[in-house]
């Protein structure tokens, strides 16, 4: 079986920039252990296996260890392809492993694309419920707030610095054995740069690898978070890892948060089955 197989580099108009996704496209649906052997293979964050079901793609996204119900970056590389080889014109069709609808469309004034997912929320918990070895392992000594975020089983450490965030070295080791029963953590501040509202980086030690370069999944919560706390429906999001990312962020009425976003298609090949 040849499957077509691409890398893209998600959320950047750089290459070798944002969050590389491999982007595997299937004629018929792989099982669960051949999906993980080839994710594990190509060695990222994420890669999305999809398939077409009349209008609508199918897609499903595994780490190097496990499935993940829903990537943002890895749609977007998905999408970068399917528009880019013009097998799609106008609106693409998602739906993930739970029967959520992922729609992606062109921004017809630039080479962004945009994503419209669910808007979700963080929920606000005790700073005392952190433990103390997990904020060592973090680096981090001072907190703004804290909350949880249920659909990405992750929570959310608010720090009162981007500089401090930029310079987190974690522990990973440490930060694995600190707390169990969930998928990541999100450190995310406020922005003194003028083209950003806040920043964020994304560790996931538990379920990926250790820090996720840039994350649109994380951005559905941090949407709704930052928007009710800066009172802005349009925020500019920067992802400050070491290769870095950004994208625009619409939140609607409707509870929908639409990722605005780049993505760079790096390779083209095939993967040998």
């Amino acid at each position: 079986m040849n499957i077509s197989t691409y890398i893209v580099d998600s959320f950047t108009n750089e290459k070798f920039k944002g969050n590389p996704a491999g982007v595997c496209f299937l004629d018929e649906p792989l099982t669960d252990e051949q999906m993980l052997n080839i994710a594990n293979e190509l060695g990222f964050s994420e890669t999305a296996f999809t398939h077409k079901v009349g209008a609508v793609y199918q897609i499903r996204f595994f780490s190097p260890s496990q499935e993940i119900d829903l990537c943002g970056h890895a749609t977007l590389a998905t999408a970068k392809v399917l528009f880019h080889k013009k097998w799609e014109s106008e609106i693409i069709c998602f739906k993930n492993i739970n029967d959520v609808d992922l729609t992606v469309k062109q921004d017809k004034s630039s080479d962004k694309l945009l994503m419209a997912f669910p808007a979700y929320q963080v929920k606000p918990i005790e700073p005392t419920n952190i433990p103390t070895a997990m904020l060592q392992s973090l680096g981090i000594s001072e907190i703004v707030n804290t909350g949880f975020n249920k659909e990405i089983n992750s929570l959310v450490i608010e720090i009162d610095c981007c500089e401090k965030l930029a310079s987190l070295t974690p522990d990973f080791e440490q930060l694995l054995q600190s707390v169990d029963g969930i998928d990541g953590v999100v450190i995310t501040a406020i922005s003194n740069k003028p083209d950003y509202d806040f920043e964020s980086r994304y560790f996931w030690p538990w379920v990926g690898t250790n820090e996720d370069p840039v994350t649109g999944a994380i951005h559905t919560f941090l949407a709704t978070y930052w928007g009710k706390k800066l009172g802005k429906t349009h925020l500019n999001a920067l992802q400050c890892s070491a290769r870095g990312g950004s994208m625009q962020i619409t939140l609607s009425e409707q509870s929908t948060v639409t990722l605005k976003g780049e993505a760079q298609i790096m390779l083209e090949g095939a993967f040998y089955l």
